[in-house]
């Protein structure tokens, strides 16, 4: 990005017409700045939840898993390669990648719109709540926003260029994004809507297009060969849930207010701004702004289907993200009102300093007081948690920890790393690519472990001789209780006490 100062024009602007904070080694730097505060974030904050749970992905890596394909494991797994199996080895390339997301951005909003939109969408996006901050963590969306972004970049340079081979490039990222999460199909949907464009027609008669898609198939296909012989595990899981649930419009304006929210509500309302300018633009034909809005209108059409029906988690909507930052950019740059440059300016510091802030506050807390009210509360607790399940666990003679909840489990085997084995008794299709437990493991005495307001301890006691309550265990921030954990001594199993894998539960049977 840095070498093209100077030497890109795109209409009468240079790069070296920008003012000094658009130029790009300012925004290299912040790049920078801003990886080197989420690598000593992610290095430093305790995980959450769902990364413990990914983390057992990274140490038993496959081509697919129950709720997701595999690209976080893979990723995860790389992370822990080199720099080992704790919480920077399982966040280290998701951090890398949204570093790299941001240069990736600056290109594809330079080749379509210019070097001053290339430059605030680099800042708008950095200063979104969901990917700012949301960047340390290593979840899907991670992998799925960068190969969405990958695959914008790919047909920007399409655009520009008329190079037919970028296809294959498009069809490579796009498969890696299928890979990453499902939800990237809504991206092959909006890029045949934006090839009925009358100036992207011509690509139809080009070999290069069919090949980019049959290599898009060919890097899904591992996932695809996982499923068939798991009954299909993974797209029951993920597509089962359209279309469920009594329809209803509470939940629309819950998801609109979220991802307003996320992406920052003062980036926000440019964003709508200029989504309806490059839509009055792509009726007039111009393909950047056609590949910008098309792109993005399929899943966000999905989404407000399955608001009427569903709840939208928050996160769902991340690798559109980039392309709003981009509307926002284009508004922002064709104003001549001083107010909105304004507004632009703070959105950036509100939004960059509040992401810094949250991640400080992640790793050493300003306060407990708003206990499980705290977004960052997932992080709290859990290695004193697991000093006194240790010294219970010697008192017992456990010889293992039982769970019934995928992150409480994955927040135990984390914890413990190897000390002693944790397993979750339920939903075994999740753990399929680990070794299995043998009756042996349950010859000797266990701890089941639960939170208090998820006990389901009376199932046990269909299958343990015994079954006692031995400790009640409270997770603190700062002195203040965040939750309360129940342990129960277990033995005498009558059988296994492994759940079997039966594909009646995830194929809707009650």
């Amino acid at each position: 990005m840095a070498g093209q100062t100077g030497a890109l024009e795109t209409g009468r602007e240079t790069v070296a017409d920008l003012p000094v904070w658009l130029q790009p080694r300012l925004l290299i730097l912040l790049v920078l700045a801003l990886t080197v505060l989420r690598l000593w974030t992610g290095a430093s904050a305790y995980i959450v939840e769902d990364e413990a749970y990914y983390r057992l992905w990274g140490l038993y890596p496959a081509f697919g898993y129950y709720d997701h394909p595999p690209m976080v494991a893979w990723w995860i797994w790389l992370g822990q390669q080199f720099a080992g199996d704790n919480a920077l080895g399982l966040r280290l390339v998701s951090i890398l990648s949204a570093a790299i997301g941001s240069l990736v951005l600056w290109r594809t909003a330079f080749l379509l719109f210019g070097p001053r939109v290339a430059g605030l969408s680099v800042l708008f996006l950095n200063a979104t709540l969901l990917v700012g901050i949301g960047a340390v963590l290593a979840t899907p969306d991670a992998p799925s926003v960068f190969f969405w972004g990958l695959t914008l970049w790919a047909l920007a340079e399409l655009t520009a260029s008329g190079k037919a081979n970028w296809w294959l490039a498009v069809g490579l990222f796009a498969g890696c994004g299928l890979v990453s999460k499902y939800s990237v199909l809504f991206l092959g949907a909006g890029i045949v809507l934006w090839l009925l464009m009358p100036a992207n027609r011509r690509w139809f008669l080009s070999w290069q297009l069919w090949a980019g898609g049959l290599i898009a198939l060919a890097v899904l296909s591992p996932v695809l060969m996982w499923n068939a012989d798991h009954d299909w595990a993974s797209f029951y899981k993920q597509f089962g849930r359209a279309g469920r649930g009594e329809w209803t419009e509470k939940f629309i304006i819950e998801f609109i207010g979220a991802f307003l929210g996320l992406l920052n509500p003062l980036v926000a309302i440019p964003a709508l701004a200029g989504l309806w300018q490059l839509v009055r633009r792509m009726v007039r034909g111009e393909a950047g702004a056609g590949l910008a809005v098309l792109t993005t209108l399929p899943f966000l059409a999905y989404l407000l289907v399955h608001a009427l029906h569903s709840r939208v988690q928050g996160n769902w909507p991340a690798p559109v993200f980039p392309a709003f930052c981009i509307m926002a950019a284009v508004f922002v740059a064709g104003s001549a009102a001083r107010f909105w440059r304004g507004l632009a300016a703070v959105a950036v510091v509100l939004g960059l300093g509040f992401g810094a802030a949250v991640q400080v506050h992640a790793v050493s807390p300003f306060t407990g007081k708003f206990a499980r009210k705290d977004p960052t509360f997932q992080m709290r607790g859990w290695p004193e948690i697991h000093d006194e399940l240790r010294q219970i666990a010697d008192a017992q003679g456990a010889g293992y920890i039982a769970t019934m909840g995928y992150g409480l489990n994955g927040q135990m085997a984390f914890a413990f790393r190897g000390e002693i084995p944790v397993i979750q008794l339920n939903d075994r299709i999740r753990y399929v690519m680990m070794p299995q437990p043998g009756p042996e493991l349950f010859s000797v005495p266990g701890l089941y472990v639960t939170e208090a307001r998820r006990d389901a301890a009376e199932r046990l006691s269909e299958t343990f001789g015994r079954v006692e309550l031995v400790a009640t265990l409270t997770r603190k921030v700062d002195g203040v209780p965040l939750e309360d954990l129940l342990v129960y001594a277990v033995e005498q199993p009558e059988g296994s006490p492994l759940e079997p894998i039966d594909p009646a539960l995830w194929m809707g049977a009650q």
